[in-house]
C-alpha cells in the first residue's frame, strides 16, 4: 500500500508543475511578448537536455556534430519530427559505415 501512495505522490508532484503554467497562462493577462517567450521555453529546455547527449554519442566529436547538423537542416526545412530523427540517425549510420 505504501508503494501505491508513493506512486500517487510522485504523479502529483510531476503533474502540478506542468498544470500550473497552463492555468496561470489562461487566467492571467500576460503581455504578448511574455506569452511568446513562455511558449518557446519547452523547445529551449528540450534543446538543452538533448545537446549534451548528442555530443556524447560517439568518441569522435565530428560524428555527432555532423549528424546533429543534418537534424538542424532537416528541422529548418520543416521536415516532420520523425524525418528529422531518422535523418540524423541515418547520417550517423552512414558515417560509421564509411569512417569506422
Amino acid at each position: 500500500m505504501t508503494m501505491f501512495w508513493m506512486i500517487v505522490a510522485m504523479g502529483a508532484v510531476t503533474y502540478i508543475p506542468r498544470l500550473l503554467p497552463l492555468v496561470m497562462l489562461e487566467t492571467e493577462h500576460w503581455p504578448a511578448w511574455a506569452k511568446r517567450m513562455l511558449q518557446r521555453v519547452p523547445y529551449a529546455v528540450l534543446g538543452a537536455l538533448i545537446f549534451p547527449g548528442i555530443l556524447a554519442v560517439h568518441d569522435n566529436v565530428w560524428f555527432p556534430i555532423i549528424s546533429g547538423g543534418a537534424a538542424v537542416i532537416l528541422a529548418y526545412l520543416g521536415a516532420p519530427l520523425i524525418v528529422v530523427v531518422g535523418g540524423a540517425i541515418g547520417v550517423l549510420g552512414i558515417m560509421q559505415m564509411f569512417f569506422l
